[in-house]
């Protein structure tokens, strides 16, 4: 098995919660006119008090050192991290255009749900797809998000620092 054909777990996904819906719209929206781009990761809906087996997409990993612009976003497989079990991928489509494109077609294999948000990114401007590109219904369940570890309490100045080794 590959590392992106580990990245790709296959299970039951219930929806996406409502938060994390809301912040890809605000994400994309602060990307714009250059793409957004990053893969999905889901939590154990029993973990999330919903009484269902299967998960729900909680969280956006975007990977350092992904090159976006207003028609493409390029991911450095080198930069992910080895433990990621993605169920899919999220990207916007600053040209407002919800359907994927052929380019979007050839990295849907990996994964079972992709969304594509469009601008100008209000709650109604996305849509999920399936790993052939065909439209799906993915639910937006209105859970409360663990709480996270401090691993993103970084400022812009440590990013600067970073980016300038």
């Amino acid at each position: 098995m590959g590392l992106f054909d580990a990245l790709f777990r296959s299970s039951e996904i219930l929806g996406i919660a409502e938060e994390t819906l809301e912040f890809a719209l605000e994400s994309s929206e602060a990307s714009h006119p250059d793409e957004y781009m990053g893969f999905l990761r889901g939590t154990e809906a029993n973990k999330l008090g919903v009484d269902q087996d299967g998960l729900v997409i909680t969280d956006i990993l975007v990977v350092p050192g992904t090159e976006t612009n207003s028609v493409s976003a390029t991911v450095k497989t080198s930069q992910i991290p080895n433990d990621v079990k993605a169920l899919g991928s999220i990207h916007s489509h600053p040209n407002g255009v919800i359907r994927p494109s052929s380019a979007d077609l050839e990295t849907f294999g990996r994964g079972s749900v992709h969304v594509i948000i469009g601008a100008p990114y209000r709650r109604t401007d996305w849509k999920a797809f399936d790993s052939q590109g065909k439209p799906t219904q993915l639910n937006v369940i209105d859970v409360d998000l663990p709480e996270t570890e401090d691993f993103f309490d970084f400022t812009q100045a440590d990013i600067d620092d970073e980016l300038r080794r």
